[in-house]
């Protein structure tokens, strides 16, 4: 099988599920969390003119952007390169 390549200025991501507490250590809800407006992903490959983002980053993007995909058995997310908001 061959390796999943994106295109263009295209971006595949892995969400990350991320546990949100505040500066008190209070733990937010699912419900309170999806309050934010941007979602933590982890790259699983950037597209062939994505020049600032690799493979393996961990990124902000903005949740209403993109769509879901199955790829290989994994559930995906595809972005374009200009919806991602932070590179960690």
């Amino acid at each position: 099988m061959s390796p999943m390549i994106a295109i263009n200025k295209y971006i595949i991501v892995e969400t990350i599920k991320e546990e949100m507490k505040t500066d008190s250590g209070l733990l937010l809800s699912e419900h309170d969390a999806e309050q934010f407006r941007y979602k933590k992903a982890e790259v699983i490959t950037p597209g062939t003119e994505v020049k600032s983002i690799k493979a393996k980053d961990i990124i902000y993007y903005d949740k209403r952007a993109g769509y879901q995909m199955v790829l290989e058995g994994k559930a995906c997310t595809i972005i374009r390169e200009q919806d991602v908001v932070v590179v960690l």
